[in-house]
Protein backbone atom coordinates (compact mmCIF):
# COMPACT_ATOMS: atom_id res chain seq x y z
CA UNK A 1 0.00 0.00 0.00
CA UNK A 2 1.12 3.24 -0.95
CA UNK A 3 0.54 5.34 2.36
CA UNK A 4 1.45 9.08 3.20
CA UNK A 5 5.18 10.57 3.14
CA UNK A 6 6.95 10.31 6.77
CA UNK A 7 6.45 13.88 8.34
CA UNK A 8 9.44 15.66 7.04
CA UNK A 9 10.56 13.82 3.81
CA UNK A 10 11.83 14.66 0.87
CA UNK A 11 8.81 12.93 -0.95
CA UNK A 12 6.71 16.07 0.32
CA UNK A 13 8.73 18.11 -1.77
CA UNK A 14 8.72 16.15 -4.97
CA UNK A 15 5.49 14.64 -5.09
CA UNK A 16 2.27 15.67 -3.91
CA UNK A 17 1.02 14.32 -0.91
CA UNK A 18 -2.87 14.16 -1.47
CA UNK A 19 -2.86 12.75 -5.14
CA UNK A 20 -0.54 9.67 -3.60
CA UNK A 21 -3.34 9.04 -0.82
CA UNK A 22 -5.98 9.28 -3.26
CA UNK A 23 -3.76 6.44 -5.32
CA UNK A 24 -3.20 4.58 -2.48
CA UNK A 25 -6.98 4.18 -1.73
CA UNK A 26 -7.96 3.77 -5.00
CA UNK A 27 -5.70 0.75 -5.22
CA UNK A 28 -6.87 -1.14 -2.13
CA UNK A 29 -9.13 -3.04 -5.07
CA UNK A 30 -10.78 -5.28 -2.13
CA UNK A 31 -13.51 -1.66 -1.91
CA UNK A 32 -15.78 0.29 -3.87
CA UNK A 33 -14.90 3.56 -3.92
CA UNK A 34 -17.06 6.68 -4.62
CA UNK A 35 -16.35 10.05 -4.13
CA UNK A 36 -17.78 11.28 -0.45
CA UNK A 37 -15.76 7.85 0.93
CA UNK A 38 -12.95 8.38 -0.81
CA UNK A 39 -12.65 12.36 0.36
CA UNK A 40 -13.55 10.84 3.77
CA UNK A 41 -11.10 7.85 3.76
CA UNK A 42 -8.27 10.27 3.04
CA UNK A 43 -8.85 13.63 4.63
CA UNK A 44 -8.98 15.07 0.93
CA UNK A 45 -11.82 17.92 0.17
CA UNK A 46 -14.36 16.23 -2.22
CA UNK A 47 -13.66 19.49 -4.56
CA UNK A 48 -9.88 18.44 -5.08
CA UNK A 49 -10.70 14.42 -5.01
CA UNK A 50 -13.23 15.62 -7.87
CA UNK A 51 -10.77 17.43 -10.09
CA UNK A 52 -7.84 14.96 -9.45
CA UNK A 53 -10.53 12.16 -11.01
CA UNK A 54 -11.40 14.03 -13.88
CA UNK A 55 -7.80 14.26 -14.97
CA UNK A 56 -6.76 10.59 -13.78
CA UNK A 57 -10.06 9.76 -16.17
CA UNK A 58 -8.15 12.02 -19.04
CA UNK A 59 -5.49 9.99 -18.87
CA UNK A 60 -6.76 6.44 -18.69
CA UNK A 61 -5.79 5.57 -14.99
CA UNK A 62 -9.35 6.08 -13.29
CA UNK A 63 -13.35 4.45 -14.96
CA UNK A 64 -15.63 5.48 -13.24
CA UNK A 65 -19.86 4.17 -13.55
CA UNK A 66 -22.43 6.42 -12.50
CA UNK A 67 -25.16 4.89 -10.48
CA UNK A 68 -27.94 7.67 -10.34
CA UNK A 69 -25.68 10.47 -8.33
CA UNK A 70 -23.17 8.69 -7.19
CA UNK A 71 -19.98 7.56 -9.42
CA UNK A 72 -18.34 3.74 -8.66
CA UNK A 73 -14.74 4.86 -8.94
CA UNK A 74 -12.64 2.27 -11.03
CA UNK A 75 -8.61 2.04 -10.90
CA UNK A 76 -7.95 1.03 -14.65
CA UNK A 77 -4.83 -1.49 -15.64
CA UNK A 78 -2.77 1.54 -16.17
CA UNK A 79 -4.09 3.36 -13.14
CA UNK A 80 -2.91 0.27 -11.26
CA UNK A 81 0.81 0.05 -12.72
CA UNK A 82 0.89 3.95 -12.14
CA UNK A 83 0.06 3.31 -8.58
CA UNK A 84 2.41 0.84 -7.81
CA UNK A 85 5.30 2.61 -9.40
CA UNK A 86 4.36 5.48 -7.27
CA UNK A 87 3.92 3.27 -4.37
CA UNK A 88 7.79 1.84 -5.03
CA UNK A 89 8.97 5.45 -5.03
CA UNK A 90 7.57 6.85 -2.16
CA UNK A 91 9.16 3.89 -0.07
CA UNK A 92 12.55 4.90 -1.22
CA UNK A 93 11.82 8.47 -0.27
CA UNK A 94 10.60 7.52 2.74
CA UNK A 95 13.95 5.71 3.57
CA UNK A 96 15.89 9.01 2.71
CA UNK A 97 16.72 10.94 6.67
CA UNK A 98 16.32 14.23 5.76
CA UNK A 99 18.07 14.92 9.34
CA UNK A 100 21.37 13.63 8.04
CA UNK A 101 21.58 16.07 4.62
CA UNK A 102 22.94 19.15 4.69
CA UNK A 103 21.44 22.11 5.18
CA UNK A 104 21.62 25.12 2.74
CA UNK A 105 22.91 28.33 3.79
CA UNK A 106 20.39 31.44 2.90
Amino acid sequence: MLGSFVEDSIGTLLLKDKQVRILSALANRGREWHLTDLAKETEVTYVHISKFIKRCEACGMVESEKHGRVKKLILTDKGAEVAKNVANIVEKINSVDLKSAPRQQK
